[in-house]
């Protein structure tokens, strides 16, 4: 008889899984200037690396509602961790065409995660504590991030690129063996018996029209974040005059209030509206966008507060997303209404920073380019606020 597998164990589980896979993704991009020579490419290159890996994930994650249905949450985890492990491998021969292929194997691996971690959370988690258990796991995809950029340098400095990435991908391997043990306490709900084919990748797209106003902010939000992330470094070395180690901690403060960004959000999102408090995380991060573009002359001390609320914005609405995803979807769907709703998501992260390289290289200043970004949020967040308040009327009536 299987045992129940209660919260903790499973919460453990999938941040674990979330943690370890966002330090695999970006492992390259923190590794660029000491692998790109060897692999024969531009750093520069390192975007379409990771645009591979966001892509993949994007098609890959259409699938995971009927891969979860047929192997269950926690044998899937298993193989994505497996896909990424192999994916670093690849790229650790030094070859073009293993950065390639490696980045599909790594977005092979991130695609389905969500979903399937989203699966079996919303089994476990009580009503009352959702938001706050999806957004708790959510804060992996910073931790992993901030792990990696301050671990693998200086093993890549031990080891060599090479031995960096390939001790990334064991530790996949090890975290792969030791989810074992739950998966008989887990995936007790799955169907083996789930066909798969090509006509999975479009089951969940209705699914995408019932959510479309999360999905859109969650496009809007995300290619925030990504600029955030990716460009904020070079706006303050390029632009506000400071050096590349102040900048590098201005950004890692944007991460840190990120984890703590997720947890109030999924505390708040808990004892009151999801939507609502993604609404006015959506105001808050356009806000913050858009007085940044207007930071020049802000003392050191207002650009650190700034940037923490930028952060902790910009970084914390992705677990009240997934966690509301999961409570609108129809019973035995949370895994395909998460993977649509993240292809939504994974577009956003694509094509932000895409149009605002576009914007830099068309000779238009970073700030200008960050109100660019930033409205479309701001929008977004006073539409679900909006939204979250005509609900509450509604309710009262």
């Amino acid at each position: 008889m299987r045992g129940s597998p209660g919260v903790a164990l499973p919460v453990a589980a999938m941040l674990a899984s979330q943690t370890v896979m966002s330090a695999a993704t970006v492992a390259l991009p923190v590794l660029a200037p000491a692998a790109a020579s060897d692999i024969g490419m531009p750093v520069a290159w390192v975007g379409l690396f990771v645009a591979l890996v966001y892509g993949s994930g994007m098609a890959c994650g259409l699938a995971a509602g009927a891969l979860v249905r047929r192997w269950g949450a926690v044998r899937l985890s298993q193989l994505c961790l497996l896909a990424a492990c192999a994916g670093l491998a690849l790229v650790a021969s030094g070859q073009r065409s293993g950065a390639v292929f490696g980045a599909l194997l790594l977005g092979l691996g991130y695609g389905p995660l969500n979903p399937a971690s989203s699966h079996l959370l919303d089994r476990v988690s009580p009503a009352h504590r959702r938001a706050t258990i999806f957004s708790i796991k959510q804060t992996g995809v910073p931790l992993g991030a901030v792990l990696a950029g301050a671990m693998l340098p200086s093993l890549a400095l031990a080891v060599g690129w090479p031995g960096a990435l390939l001790g990334v991908s064991g530790i996949c391997i090890a975290l792969a063996a030791l989810l074992q043990p739950l998966r008989e306490r887990c995936d007790g709900d799955r169907l083996p018996d789930t066909p798969l084919g090509l006509g999975n990748l479009a089951a969940p797209a209705p699914l995408v029209r019932a959510n479309w106003q999360l999905a859109a902010a969650s496009f809007c939000f995300a290619a925030l974040q990504l600029c955030l992330g990716t460009y904020l470094v070079a706006y303050l070395t390029g632009d506000l005059g400071y050096d590349l180690v102040q900048a590098g901690f201005m950004l890692a403060v944007t991460q840190a209030a990120g984890v703590a960004g997720r947890l109030l959000a999924g505390t708040l999102a808990d004892r009151g509206s999801a939507r609502s408090v993604m609404g006015a995380m959506g105001c808050t991060m356009g806000a913050c966008a858009l007085a940044s573009a207007f930071a020049h002359g802000w003392s050191t001390v207002g650009l650190l507060a700034l940037y923490a609320l930028f952060g902790a914005s910009a970084i914390g609405w992705n677990g009240v997303y997934l966690a509301e995803v999961a409570r609108s979807a129809a019973p035995g769907t949370v895994g395909d209404a998460t993977g649509a709703a993240l292809f939504v998501t994974f577009a956003g992260v694509l094509a932000g920073p895409a149009v605002f390289s576009l914007i830099i290289q068309s000779g238009i200043a970073y700030d200008t380019a960050f109100i660019a970004i930033g409205v479309p949020a701001l929008a977004c967040g006073l539409a679900l606020l909006r939204g979250g308040h005509r609900n509450r009327r509604d309710a009262l009536r």
